[in-house]
């Protein structure tokens, strides 16, 4: 399937239901997805789908992913209320990661920061470059 998508010129398509059946999920059955605010590009977040998730996601347009540490289905934003809405879904070249382009609400991280990704590397130091937006026990209630 996804050598044949490499081939296919701009503006051609396959159905997505063969395209499902062909992603090459890891031995946990698992795809790595990639969360991006849809209007900034900003990179949000990491995580991971499996089927389910997948397929619910793409049905409802919320973002569900699977939690690794809980081993169940984590709907972004049920605890939080910080939500990511689906404007866009893309597989990489050969399938094995997710692209999401998505409108998310307030903080994505559980930390209470916009994003994950707020350890800079800088020379030999780690600086954390932004600030806690919501204090993660207001978020959690923890």
């Amino acid at each position: 399937m996804w050598k044949m998508l490499e081939t296919l010129p701009a503006n051609q398509s396959v159905p997505l239901r063969d395209v499902l059946t062909q992603i090459p999920w890891n031995a946990d059955g698992l795809i790595p997805a990639i969360a991006q605010q849809y209007d900034t590009k900003e990179v949000l977040m990491l995580a991971w789908m499996n089927a389910q998730a997948l397929r619910e996601t793409l049905e409802k347009g919320r973002v569900c992913y699977w939690s690794r540490s809980r081993q169940q289905l984590w709907r972004k934003g049920e605890s939080s209320g910080q939500i990511q809405e689906l404007k866009e879904a893309r597989f990489d070249c050969d399938g094995d990661t997710l692209l999401l382009q998505v409108d998310q609400t307030g903080p994505a991280c559980h930390t209470g920061r916009r994003d994950c990704f707020y350890n800079l590397v800088q020379g030999d130091r780690v600086v954390v470059d932004q600030p806690v937006l919501i204090d993660p026990e207001a978020l959690y209630g923890k």
